[in-house]
């Protein structure tokens, strides 16, 4: 029997009793029991210098992957959770090699020696990080790479031909929304998602604060842009949420120095024309000869790190009254868009991640026993995938995006809450306190049931909300279920 709770792990030992003689075939299954185990899997996929190593930095709070257009950049990484830092790259096809730290110029590189990205297979990362305990972080090449080669690693790990999606869930950069962004998302979500549509799939306009060039309303701007590709992404369903996030700035302010906060009180001091003159460029900004309180070595440190919409962010911020560095960094976090896209993360990944590791291993469970001909397990599978209601809610939430329902805003809300699109507990589903007693959880579960009963089956109900109804009446059953 095996030792993975629920229906997945019950085929897989039934599997294994059938087929565990053959090594390849106990092999594939022993892979499949262990991503049950393993913390999700989640990776940052996009388009050339598109920001992934930035966010991964900064969704982290450290700086641990390098950003350099390096050999680096060009492979596959895996970011793990452990006790020491330590890195390692898999190359030849079955050869590994411990990777030195460096920085250089103030940024983390790995010394990769001689070694060249057309014979590493991967480089896997371990590094002590909350943020990597139950989450691992895979940092993908550069989707529109000059070099297919490059762009065939993301694609072979995503969507390799006869095995299953390397990654649960997917969050996908763009700066732009072009046809070969559409296609690639629609490749991913058909891969991760199965034959049922995708799963676990959010998008990110990357490097939100350059959309507005750097003005202090840049982020304003990025949110238009990202409202505007949410709604062209409707269309075809294939994002759960679209996040604008200036990811330099999220990184600057998880790491703010002391000296950095310092620098920034002293230029909240020159004179506003004159400030706004030396902040036409970079290059300009960290002139030598360019007369401001502060050196020109920490002034491009500041435009490295922060860039100039976040250089003129904070100082604005300790004008208006800001005074230390803590709440400085908290200003600065909460107008990157870290904190939105965490929080996008944690409620489409965090709370779903059994289900999602779940839908991964039945995926590749389902691929290993098509290759034996078992039509017997085979259809079991399939009808866990089909009977999940979690997957039901996964993929309505994708859905409610492209299909129109008939429903208010008001009663469109109620339904994503209810299927847990902003939290799969039964307080949040219901939109009540964290606090409410479970008599009034019970009694607003029942009003749920009886309201969204009553509109799947109104007779004049268009099909597709007909049975988005259903799903909810379903989803208030569970929350019944669970008090």
């Amino acid at each position: 029997m095996s030792a993975v709770p629920g229906g997945a792990g019950q085929l897989i030992a039934e599997a294994r009793g059938a087929y565990g003689r053959d090594p390849r075939v106990a092999a594939q299954l022993a892979e499949c029991e262990a991503r049950l185990a393993q913390p999700l899997r989640v990776a940052l996929a996009g388009s050339l210098k598109a920001g992934k190593s930035t966010l991964l930095n900064a969704l982290v709070g450290q700086d641990i992957a390098p950003t350099d257009a390096t050999e680096c950049t060009r492979v596959v990484t895996w970011y793990r959770n452990g006790a020491t830092p330590a890195v390692t790259a898999r190359y030849d096809g079955d050869r590994m090699l411990p990777v030195p730290l460096q920085r250089r110029d103030g940024r983390l590189t790995f010394d990769l020696g001689d070694l060249t990205a057309d014979r590493i297979d991967g480089i896997d990362v371990e590094w002590p990080a909350r943020a990597l305990q139950q989450t691992t972080i895979i940092d993908t090449p550069g989707t529109s790479s000059l070099s297919q080669d490059v762009s065939a690693r993301t694609l072979d790990l995503l969507t390799p031909d006869d095995a299953a999606s390397g990654a649960d869930a997917v969050v996908y950069l763009m700066r732009t929304l072009g046809a070969a962004d559409v296609q690639f998302l629609d490749r991913i979500g058909r891969h991760v998602g199965g034959e049922s549509g995708p799963l676990g799939v959010i998008g990110v306009v990357s490097r939100a604060d350059e959309i507005g060039a750097g003005r202090a309303d840049a982020m304003m701007s990025a949110k238009d842009v990202a409202s505007r590709f949410a709604g062209e992404l409707e269309r075809t369903g294939l994002c759960q949420a679209v996040v604008p996030v200036a990811g330099l700035l999220a990184l600057g302010a998880r790491t703010l120095r002391e000296r950095e906060f310092a620098a920034f009180e002293a230029l909240a001091a020159v004179p506003a024309a004159d400030l706004q003159v030396a902040m036409l460029s970079v290059d300009r900004f960290s002139r030598p000869d360019m007369p401001l309180p502060v050196d020109p070595a920490l002034r491009a440190q500041l435009a490295d790190r922060f860039g100039l919409f976040g250089i003129r962010m904070a100082v604005a911020l300790v004008q208006l009254g800001v005074r230390d560095s803590p709440t400085l960094a908290a200003e600065l976090l909460a107008r990157s868009g870290l904190d939105e896209l965490r929080n996008v993360i944690d409620v489409q990944f965090g709370q779903r991640a059994d289900q999602l590791k779940t839908h991964s291993a039945l995926l590749s469970l389902g691929r290993v026993l098509r290759a034996c001909g078992d039509r017997h397990l085979l259809a079991s599978v399939q009808r866990e995938l089909a009977d999940g209601h979690g997957f039901v809610e996964l993929r309505l939430l994708g859905r409610l995006r492209s299909r129109p329902v008939s429903l208010g805003d008001a009663e469109l809300f109620e339904l994503q809450r209810l299927v847990g699109g902003f939290g799969i507990g039964a307080r949040q589903r219901l939109g009540l306190p964290d606090d409410a007693p479970t008599p009034q959880v019970r009694a607003a579960g029942v009003a749920a049931v009886r309201a969204w009963r009553a509109r799947a089956e109104h007779p004049l109900l268009d099909p597709f909300t007909a049975r988005a109804a259903a799903v909810a009446v379903r989803s208030a059953e569970g929350v019944l279920a669970g008090v």
